[in-house]
């Protein structure tokens, strides 16, 4: 039969068509080989390769830090835990039923807990012992699994526990040495590479990269020191009835931190426990507060510096005196009249200290102040350190260049008061408070600190005649209760007023200061100690004079220092 030319052009262009298809689905094939096998290979090769290998992290130990005699401050402990993945627990109702009575829980708030299909809820219980947790292990239920956790632990409880602060669940470091330390405390976790079956169990260590732990520190916070502080400490804030106090002590000639204690305090190991969040901070560094006239020896210093003034120097004052039509008082409204200076120290006469105020000018006055580190942080090496509050001397009126000589108008913490201190006992040189000896890295390499001197604020002529002044305070003036007998004490009171909200002073509240070193020619020690708002007493001769005393002599035994006089 003859063929139909036009079925026959229709048959060939429908044979172009499939042809045509053939060829797209071809080269679509081909692209997506290239796109898998060239394009695309790295990715998916690491894909394979993660099927078949596992990556498990090391964690490192968190450093440890000891006192100065290398008792632990704050070390690791290891302790349990006991995690469940709600999915893979087959029979929940009796896994609660034997996982309860192990760890002395609820049995239906762990059911409650346990009874879904999350991967993940939170352990069901922390900090469990090994044989508690071995107990659980045994059960072998399909989905419970105790692992081993590093638990931060604080050997001595309270002791010390503003100057190390805590480390929280996630063991991170805050407040005091472990915050300010933080970083290097926790060292770096190390990494291992294996190959896993498909079943993921290990079955061949490839690589291993090594955990590096913390960084350990030894502070200069000597252990017996700071023992007996905190518990004089606490029983004077008792005694006086007092809202809070700190102390500190320092080595005058290094700049070492001897003790720092506050009270009230916290145990680091129970942080967690605390409702009042201000117990974290360190007062002796964070507190800053309008001292009184612990100031005086200061800015008497300055002015003899200065030769402006000699111990001896002779003038005449009355019971008050009014600057630019602001009276300033004597503490107890009384003229003293003729003074040498060194009875002015004795007698804490604010009047004549308005007098050494106009002879030294608000310039020299801040100069001196700013010398003394008054106005910055020291620099310690504890988290949350305050710079206290010194304004610049441009910004000063009279009223307040008069003032700040008696230690108002200017706010400082217990710490800056003691450095400048001990500026005064170590001949006019100020020393740079440090409170961790030495730190020692994972590979055992040790780098020591040493002492530094931060500046030469007076002569040594001049801090000696300072410090005749203020032995003289303890002879024979209002700081006679913190003399100990046998030694030259050196020291001043300050009973500071304190500062409403809106302006001026509460007239029923206080706070009372003694700064001092001893022997007070050769010091060993210098101390301050702040007593906030003691209640049946007026003064500080009564409260804090009387508490210095009573740890000055301790530490004169403690150091077997023989008796002068």
């Amino acid at each position: 039969m003859p063929t139909n030319s036009y079925g026959t052009k229709e048959f060939h262009k429908r044979i172009q068509i499939v042809g045509a298809i053939f060829v797209l689905i071809a080269f679509s094939l081909g692209y997506r080989l290239f796109q898998k096998q060239i394009v695309q290979h790295s990715a998916y090769a690491a894909q394979a390769e993660n099927q078949y290998m596992v990556k498990h992290d090391t964690p490192a130990l968190r450093g440890n830090i000891y006192f100065s005699d290398m008792f632990p401050a704050a070390t690791n402990s290891r302790m349990y835990q006991v995690l469940a993945v709600p999915r893979q627990i087959k029979d929940k109702d009796t896994a609660a039923k034997k996982i309860a009575p192990l760890l002395g829980m609820d049995e239906k708030e762990l059911f409650k807990t346990i009874n879904n299909d999350k991967y993940y809820v939170p352990p069901i219980k922390k900090k469990i012992s090994e044989e508690e947790g071995q107990k659980v292990a045994d059960l072998k239920i399909s989905g419970v699994t105790v692992m081993p956790q590093s638990i931060r632990l604080y050997p001595e409880g309270e002791l010390a526990s503003q100057v190390l602060g805590f480390v929280d669940a996630q063991g991170d470091g805050h407040y005091g040495v472990e915050g300010y330390f933080n970083n290097e405390l926790k060292g770096v976790g190390g990494e291992t590479y294996g190959e896993q079956d498909t079943k993921g169990n290990v079955i061949g260590i490839n690589s291993t990269l090594d955990a590096r732990n913390g960084t350990n520190y030894v502070l200069t916070i000597n252990h017996d020191i700071q023992y007996e502080v905190e518990q004089v400490l606490k029983e004077s804030v008792e005694k006086y009835k007092a809202d809070s106090g700190s102390i500190a002590i320092s080595d005058p000639k290094t700049g070492a931190i001897l003790a720092m204690a506050n009270y009230p305090t916290y145990d680091s190991n129970n942080a967690s426990k605390v409702t009042d969040q201000s117990l974290f901070n360190n007062a002796a560094i964070n507190n800053a507060w309008e001292p009184g006239s612990v100031f005086k020896p200061f800015a008497m210093a300055a002015a003899i510096n200065e030769n402006k003034i000699q111990p001896d120097t002779t003038e005449v004052f009355g019971s008050e005196v009014a600057v630019n039509g602001y009276k300033i008082h004597t503490s107890t409204n009384k003229a003293y009249g003729k003074e040498t200076m060194t009875q002015v120290l004795e007698n804490s006469d604010n009047v004549a200290m308005v007098w050494i105020s106009e002879l030294l000018g608000k310039d020299s006055i801040y100069k001196y102040f700013k010398s003394f580190g008054f106005g910055r942080k020291t620099g310690i090496e504890l988290d949350t350190e305050s710079p206290g509050d010194l304004s610049d001397s441009k910004k000063w009126s009279d009223v307040q260049r008069a003032t700040v000589t008696f230690g108002q108008g200017l706010t400082s913490t217990p710490l800056q008061i003691l450095s400048a201190t001990a500026s005064l006992a170590n001949k006019g040189k100020l020393m740079q408070p440090y409170i961790v000896s030495k730190s020692i890295d994972y590979s055992n390499k040790e780098d020591i600190r040493k002492p530094k001197e931060i500046a030469e604020v007076l002569s040594e002529e001049t801090a000696n005649k300072t410090v005749d002044m203020m032995i003289s305070v303890v002879v024979n003036g209002h700081g006679k209760r913190a003399a100990v007998q046998g030694y030259e004490v050196a020291g001043k009171t300050g009973t500071a007023q304190v500062p409403k909200p809106g302006g001026g002073y509460y007239d029923d509240r206080h706070i009372g200061s003694f700064v001092g070193f001893a022997p007070a020619h050769d010091p060993k020690f210098a101390m301050v100690v702040r007593l906030d708002n003691p209640k049946n007493v007026d003064w500080a001769e009564s409260s804090a004079a009387p508490t210095f005393g009573e740890i000055a002599r301790w530490l004169l035994d403690y150091y077997n220092i023989p008796k002068t006089q």
